[in-house]
């Protein structure tokens, strides 16, 4: 492997992963976290003869010829600030942050002119295995050269790269995620609510139930900030969040009020909209058969009916605001994949979608569900809208702590429910 070497700053989760993967393809890593983590981080990577782990990001920055800083979105301009003018001369910066606007602002505004900008984004997180998976790749201040560096680095990922601008991404990982993430923040908020752990309780397990309650849990296994910086330091991701609020509050008067012609035109002119020109097979994600194996409860003897305000609400928010998710795909991470697959199943299974609506206005089962979900829905918009990252943190690990005694589970059977799914949606 030729001289180059490559610094991380920041030695989370997803640090970890690049520092490894990129060390274990043969290149020469620098790495550092906080100063307090020297020791540990040392001791964790004793084996790893081309891993150094340093003290600071001081001398990641002097050491390094592409530098990577995977840390919180958060976080960025302010550690940009104290690490960036050190920044070896000619050397090659990105980001790992979900969020590009501020990331590239603090690249600009404290790197030396010689240094260039080169930044990524992995669509997915540690856990999952990158190969196959999106790797967005930014070129904002960089030669073809030094781009062409970075791409062979992180071709040992075996990601498809897509190469966007900041601005494209920021847009598009709002299209894909913000949402996305909404939605299943609010689940785990209004079963926490109703003290409710739902494998236990035969309503909320077989079929789509099961990828609500893995993905959830999936979630709240990670650290919070993956998904506040998304949420928070991105505009649209703002607009989109208040949307999903509003559509699931609206929905849920027209079932409250029985007002079945109004919510059944509302729905199907959204469905309608969304799903007009895929050209997906019927049974790219979705069959029953193979879901009902990823449950972490008691398979029941009959399902019990869902009105799926989750799902109705999210086809909805797509609809107001013209968002056509097909046209993100070769963007879009693996949770986006599965929310969207048990959308388009929703809504292209006629007799399930009619029966949706009739539970909606006839049933009262998920009522009391429904209403903590409409207040969790507003509750996470407000906490975005408001940019107050030290709320967020609380809400999420409230919850998180919760349900935790079944992450480990969680995330065994919800590995397995995305790997076998997620290849039947390959391209």
């Amino acid at each position: 492997m030729e001289e180059v070497s490559v610094g991380i700053i920041g030695m989370g989760d997803m640090g970890k992963m690049y520092a490894s993967r990129i060390s274990d393809a043969g290149w020469r890593v620098n790495a550092c976290d906080k100063e307090e983590k020297f020791d540990s981080l040392t001791e964790e990577f004793a084996g790893r003869r081309r891993i150094s782990i340093l003290r600071n990001g001081y001398l990641v920055s002097r050491a390094s010829d592409y530098i990577i800083y995977s840390v919180e979105a958060e976080s960025i301009d302010r550690i940009v600030a104290q690490y960036g003018p050190s920044t070896k001369l000619g050397a090659i910066v990105g980001g790992q942050t979900s969020c590009k606007a501020p990331e590239v602002a603090a690249f600009e505004k404290y790197l030396p002119r010689d240094v260039e900008i080169v930044s990524c984004h992995s669509l997915h997180g540690p856990k999952v295995d990158p190969q196959g998976q999106p790797l967005v790749l930014i070129q904002h201040r960089a030669s073809q050269k030094s781009f062409d560096l970075v791409e062979k680095i992180l071709s040992c990922f075996r990601s498809k790269h897509v190469q966007l601008t900041a601005e494209q991404h920021d847009r598009i990982t709002a299209d894909t995620q913000a949402v996305t993430h909404a939605a299943f923040l609010s689940m785990g908020t209004a079963w926490q609510a109703n003290n409710q752990f739902p494998w236990e309780i035969t309503r909320y397990i077989g079929g789509i139930e099961n990828v609500k309650i893995n993905v959830t849990l999936r979630i709240y296994s990670n650290k919070w900030h993956v998904y506040a910086g998304l949420a928070i330091l991105n505009p649209s991701a703002k607009e989109q969040i208040r949307q999903y609020a509003t559509s699931v509050t609206e929905l849920y008067k027209l079932m409250l009020g029985g007002h079945r012609e109004e919510l059944e035109n509302r729905v199907k002119t959204a469905g309608a909209a969304v799903f007009k020109e895929t050209e997906w097979d019927e049974e790219l994600l979705l069959r029953d058969d193979v879901l009902d194996r990823f449950s972490l409860g008691k398979m029941p003897q009959e399902r019990t009916p869902n009105n799926h305000l989750s799902l109705l609400a999210m086809v909805d928010c797509w609809w107001k605001l013209g968002i056509v998710p097909y046209d993100h795909m070769l963007c879009s991470t693996p949770l986006f994949r599965l929310w969207l697959g048990v959308t388009e199943y929703l809504f292209r299974k006629p007799a399930l979608l009619d029966e949706t609506i009739r539970i909606a206005i006839e049933d009262n089962t998920f009522r009391s569900d429904d209403l903590e979900f409409t207040f969790a829905a507003r509750g996470w918009s407000d906490c975005v809208s408001y940019g107050d990252f030290s709320s967020y943190r609380d809400r999420f690990e409230k919850i998180q702590a919760y349900f935790s005694p079944r992450f480990p589970e969680a995330t065994r059977v919800g590995n397995e429910m995305i790997r076998t799914i997620l290849e039947k949606t390959k391209d």
